[in-house]
């Protein structure tokens, strides 16, 4: 992120600030193309339009409005810097927030069994968008709108590192440690399904039950993209805390780097899951010719696709 640049660059040397800079708007441009991709599935593809993937759409949503506005420029300059840096924060509280309300759906549908998740979208919204606007709001307390312009704000001192950090990173690690232990809880549910499915004699429960929990394995991993993402940049947070005239450029690095990351990693993880792939190799499969087709990978073959189950556990969608 731009802002994490210019907070980590103030001791750094101008050459190293365009070294971040050129980091961030390389690793954002990347972020913003994965997760624009998976915006425009969601808006063509009427198939992929169920209500588990809707929650994957807004959370692309977010990061793609969260890496568009980390390109749009330095925030220490320029007209547009304020709401650039307030813009950055909101979608990307907004971006982790949405990865709690996916964990949230999978618990209730795996763990409790309830096929209520559908009437949870309002509350849903007023959660991730209220809470994103009231930590945007809180850490502008933080913030010095004198030293720069009218359009442009910095932090000051201790008070407003300890609001950014109250602000962002303290609801960040507790999505993080909701999205572990609840994915912990469903994964350790489909491990006994998957058991009791293989001491069954029917055969096909136990295809099912594998399915799922090959399914639930590959979702388990987005508590370690927000861990992978973030980790750098909480350490380089409460390090310039501590000694703020000590800056360290490879950790500052990192923190650029990860953190402009996420939205690829999450468009990765999250949204090019089966579902997408096949809708893709529909239209593949009817317009691409057929000569060609054997030059496509195996995962994006029509034929292969069909075989492949989606996880079933939330098909409650209407």
């Amino acid at each position: 992120m731009v802002a994490s640049a210019a907070v980590a660059g103030v001791s750094l040397t101008a050459h190293q600030r365009n070294i971040l800079a050129g980091v961030n708007a390389g690793a954002s441009s990347l972020s913003l193309v994965g997760s624009g991709f998976i915006v425009l599935c969601y808006l063509l593809f009427k198939e992929l339009r169920k209500f588990s993937f809707k929650l994957v759409f807004y959370l692309a949503l977010s990061d793609m409005l969260c890496s568009f506005f980390s390109i749009v420029g330095d925030p220490s300059k320029g007209f547009f810097c304020s709401a650039q840096g307030y813009s950055t924060h909101f979608f990307c509280v907004a971006s982790f927030l949405w990865t709690t309300t996916i964990a949230f759906t999978l618990h209730r549908t795996v763990v409790k069994h309830k096929t209520d998740v559908e009437e949870f979208e309002a509350v849903f919204h007023l959660y991730v968008w209220g809470t994103s606007l009231a930590m945007t709001v809180i850490r502008s307390f933080g913030n010095d709108h004198r030293h720069l312009s009218a359009w442009c704000w910095t932090q000051s001192g201790l008070t407003g590192k300890a609001i950014h950090f109250v602000t962002f990173y303290m609801p960040l690690w507790g999505a993080i440690l909701y999205n572990g232990f609840t994915y912990f809880q469903v994964i350790r549910m489909l491990n006994n399904a998957t058991r009791m499915a293989v001491g069954m004699s029917g055969q096909p429960y136990a295809s099912d039950a594998r399915d799922n929990m090959r399914a639930l394995n590959r979702w388990g991993y987005y508590p370690l993209i927000l861990i992978g993402s973030w980790a750098f940049g909480t350490i380089n947070r409460i390090h310039d805390f501590f000694e703020p005239n000590h800056k360290i450029f490879w950790l500052s690095f990192l923190d650029v780097g990860t953190a402009s990351l996420m939205g690829l990693f999450n468009s990765i993880a999250y949204g090019l899951n089966s579902s997408v792939r096949r809708a893709i190799c529909e239209r593949l499969d009817k317009y691409w010719p057929e000569g060609l087709n054997r030059w496509l990978p195996i995962n994006f073959k029509y034929k292969a696709l069909t075989q492949e189950s989606e996880l079933v556990l939330l098909s409650t969608d209407g």
